[in-house]
């Protein structure tokens, strides 16, 4: 997938879209671009014939008997990555938007997509912490947590908003403790006030900025017929998958993946990936 395209975003946006929607649906009509972009018939048409022109040429051909696009014999990505995962974040954000827009009619197929609980974070909160980490400035204000649930004022300097799969949080230089720190961005109490340039930088994170390579295998105690279906499932090579990961998050990614760090399970089915490399990356792990 090339990097910079001489298109304007949402033009790049309704080309991706195309491509993923023939790709992994098998059939393009101009209505998906319609009823998804809220553009006319027209103007869904000229995108779609630019795409096979200039975008993707000759990606696509129409199949009269379908009413619509289809993916050609020599399909090739060109604006994605032909990644199931792509059509499927699709699907995920499609649904989010028709709960948040009740009043709007998307596509969805024949989907269902889990709504897990939202933490509540404050814009209050949020805005002067992507200040403070845009700008690397200092920023004061109340922390709570499960081990220490009274408020407590601290001083810290952000740089990085993290997803961890399951919540947002913040890294940062904390300065009571004298060290980098994550903190969780709906823990954050009261307003934050801005107290000038921060002495400590992304720069200086050396678990931030230390990659490591997490290396998974399937649990050997599987018979080879479950590890051979386990080992298709994350698409490992020669029966393992080598994930690059910053040294800081390693411990997120494990959690996302629900493998034990402690005792094996007394069942395998229970876990079925373990950390091969687990001696070399022990220091990273909690």
């Amino acid at each position: 997938m090339a990097d910079n395209w001489p298109f304007r975003w949402d033009l790049l946006f309704r080309y991706r879209f195309i491509e993923v929607i023939a790709l992994w649906e098998g059939r393009l009509t101009t209505r998906h671009l319609v009823e998804t972009f809220g553009i006319g018939r027209q103007q869904a048409s000229k995108d779609i014939n630019t795409y096979n022109r200039e975008v993707g040429p000759g990606n696509l051909v129409y199949n009269k008997y379908l009413k619509g696009y289809e993916p050609s014999a020599a399909f090739e990505p060109k604006v994605t990555r032909g990644l199931a995962e792509e059509y499927l974040q699709l699907l995920a954000n499609r649904s989010e938007l028709s709960r948040t827009f009740s009043s709007l009619v998307l596509p969805l197929g024949h989907t269902e997509v889990l709504d897990p609980p939202t933490r509540n974070v404050s814009p209050d909160v949020l805005r002067p912490l992507l200040q403070a980490a845009r700008d690397q400035q200092r920023i004061e204000v109340d922390y709570v947590s499960v081990n220490n649930p009274d408020r407590e004022g601290r001083i810290i300097a952000p740089h990085t908003l993290v997803w961890t799969g399951l919540r947002w949080h913040v890294r940062g230089w904390c300065e009571k403790n004298g060290d980098f720190r994550d903190f969780v961005l709906s823990r954050f109490r009261g307003l934050p006030e801005l107290l000038g340039p921060a002495d400590h930088t992304a720069a200086d994170d050396s678990d931030w900025n230390t990659l490591i390579i997490l290396e998974i295998v399937p649990d050997a105690r599987l018979s080879a017929e479950q590890q051979e279906v386990i080992a298709v499932d994350f698409g490992m090579r020669d029966g393992a998958l080598k994930i690059p990961v910053r040294a800081r998050l390693v411990n997120y990614l494990v959690q996302l993946l629900n493998i034990n760090t402690g005792e094996p399970y007394a069942d395998p089915r229970a876990q079925q990936v373990v950390i091969a490399n687990r001696d070399a990356i022990l220091q990273w792990l909690i």
